[in-house]
């Protein structure tokens, strides 16, 4: 299978720089006139495909606000990846997984071997057991042309006591992890299939993310705090490496399909000027 970042970079050159995050809360099927159960969940999915379908270059459903709902939610999500790939559009799942040995094996093929149900584009996972740990999960994704993207710099305010500590190098924790994600990128093109997550507000990092050789996944844009602006303080060496993931801003101009639409565009046109600007 052709590899996740050749597919993220041609999906970046023919949407532009988007990524919705597709986060069903309690507050936001309330919003939305549905009701806080699987079938609330069930048609708010429904709008989701029909606004967002074919016409972003990636979406991240957060499995969390799925797994809520028990075995029912887990079937909706289920349905949810495979429409938005029929579209043809990426789907990152949100679920932030980190484990040793078997655990982390049978992670990898829940969500990244195609002959699972819940296989997609490409997983976040969390790196604090050590890089090295989330082996199984690089592995099948080089076999099965998927993508992880590995947690490095994040937002809250809790990260930084373990993201920018510092080793007996000097280096902080989170830039050991991007340097490590560079190594496993090395060599393919137009773009490595390993990404890290860095916060859109965070701002003046003195990380070096130039040599990281994959994509940069960038959640907190809009309601959050990060805006378009933050998105040309990130040096990816390539700004078709740069994925900025908006999620309450889209998604509160919801459930018209067609409001949806427009604030995708609109979120994905800022980007795109953003990161055409001169550094």
């Amino acid at each position: 299978m052709e590899q996740f970042g050749v597919r993220l970079h041609r999906a970046l050159a023919e949407h532009g720089p988007l990524c919705v995050g597709i986060d069903p809360h309690d507050a936001l099927l309330k919003r939305w006139g549905l009701g806080v159960d699987a079938d609330g969940l069930a048609r708010f999915n429904e709008i989701a495909v029909a606004a967002f379908g074919g016409r972003v270059a990636a979406v991240k459903p957060q499995s969390a606000f799925y797994e809520r709902f028990g075995s029912r939610g887990i079937a909706i999500l289920e349905s949810t990846i495979r429409q938005f790939k029929d579209c043809g559009t990426l789907v990152l799942l949100d679920v932030k997984r980190g484990d040793i040995g078997s655990t982390v094996a049978a992670y990898a093929a829940a969500y990244l071997d195609p002959a699972n149900p819940m296989y997609v584009d490409a997983v976040t996972a969390s790196p604090y057991l050590g890089v090295g740990s989330l082996s199984p999960m690089v592995d099948a994704a080089r076999a099965h042309g998927g993508g992880v993207f590995v947690l490095t710099l994040t937002s809250n305010p809790e990260g930084a006591t373990v993201q920018r500590a510092r080793g007996p190098d000097g280096r902080t924790v989170a830039q050991a992890v991007l340097d490590e994600i560079a190594q496993l990128n090395r060599g393919a093109k137009p773009l490595g299939s390993i990404g890290a997550v860095v916060g859109a507000t965070i701002h003046g990092s003195d990380h070096d993310l130039s040599r990281l050789g994959g994509p940069i996944l960038v959640p907190g844009m809009g309601a959050q705090g990060g805006r378009p602006a933050d998105l040309a303080a990130l040096d990816a060496g390539n700004r078709l490496a740069i994925l900025p993931s908006y999620s309450r801003d889209v998604l509160a101009e919801g459930p018209d399909v067609t409001a949806l639409r427009d604030a995708a565009a609109r979120a994905r046109d800022a980007c795109a000027a953003a990161l055409a600007s001169p550094v």
